[in-house]
C-alpha cells in the first residue's frame, strides 16, 4: 500500500477557505502562509505542502473562481428558450459569484490581487468556464439568434458586460436593492440584440 496523503482535499478547501476569508476582510497584504495555517489550526508545512507559498495560495484561489463559475453554469436548469438560460446564468451565476466571492472575482476576472504572472497557473480552469459560457451561448446559434455572430464573440461580450456590472456592483454604484433588476435589464438586452446582424468592419 501507498503512504496515506497528510494533507488532503479537505485541508485544502479549508486552508483556501480561510485564505479567502483573510483577504475579503483585510486584504491581500494581511494573507501570509502562517496566518492562513493558524485559522485552520494546522501548521504551514500544510500550507507549503499542498500550496507551495503564499502565491499558490492566490493561483489555486484564481483556479477556484472559474472552477465556481464553470460549475455555476453547468448546473443551471435547461429550458426551451435559450436567451432567457443565458440571462439567468449571467444573473444567477456571475452575479452571485462576484457579490458572494468579491476576493476571488478581483483575483482571477480582474486580476487586480496578486502579481499579474498568476493568471497563467489559473488559465486551464479560466479556458474551462469559457468553453462552458460559449456551450450555452452556442445554443442561440441552433436557434439563429446569434444575428451571424461568433459563439466565440457573442461569449465574450457576454462575460465583458457581466465582469463591467460586477465591477460597478461592487463599487457601490449599482445598490443591492436595484441590483438584481440591472442586471437582468442589461444582459437582458444585449442577448436580445445577438439577434440583430453582428457590425462588420471592412
Amino acid at each position: 500500500m501507498g503512504r496515506p496523503r497528510e494533507h488532503d482535499e479537505t485541508t485544502a478547501a479549508a486552508l483556501l477557505d480561510a485564505a479567502e476569508r483573510i483577504v475579503d476582510q483585510s486584504g491581500v497584504e494581511a494573507l501570509s502562509v502562517r496566518r492562513v495555517a493558524d485559522e485552520v489550526g494546522t501548521t504551514t508545512r500544510a500550507v507549503y505542502s499542498l500550496f507551495g507559498s503564499k502565491d499558490g495560495l492566490l493561483a489555486a484561489l484564481g483556479t477556484r473562481a472559474y472552477e465556481m463559475l464553470g460549475a455555476g453554469i453547468r448546473a443551471m436548469p435547461t429550458t426551451p428558450d435559450p436567451s432567457s438560460d443565458l440571462v439567468d446564468a449571467g444573473v444567477e451565476v456571475f452575479r452571485r459569484f462576484a457579490v458572494g466571492h468579491p476576493s476571488l472575482f478581483k483575483i482571477a476576472v480582474q486580476r487586480t490581487i496578486g502579481p499579474p504572472r498568476l493568471a497563467t497557473e489559473f488559465s486551464n480552469a479560466q479556458l474551462a468556464a469559457f468553453e462552458r459560457l460559449q456551450a450555452s451561448v452556442a445554443r442561440l446559434e441552433e436557434a439563429d439568434l446569434l444575428g451571424g455572430r461568433s459563439i466565440r464573440d457573442a461569449a465574450t461580450q457576454f462575460h465583458a458586460l457581466c465582469e463591467g456590472l460586477a465591477a460597478l456592483e461592487l463599487r457601490g454604484q449599482i445598490g443591492p436593492d436595484d441590483g438584481e433588476r440591472i442586471w437582468r435589464e442589461a444582459i437582458d438586452a444585449l442577448v436580445a440584440g445577438f439577434r440583430t446582424s453582428g457590425l462588420r468592419l471592412m
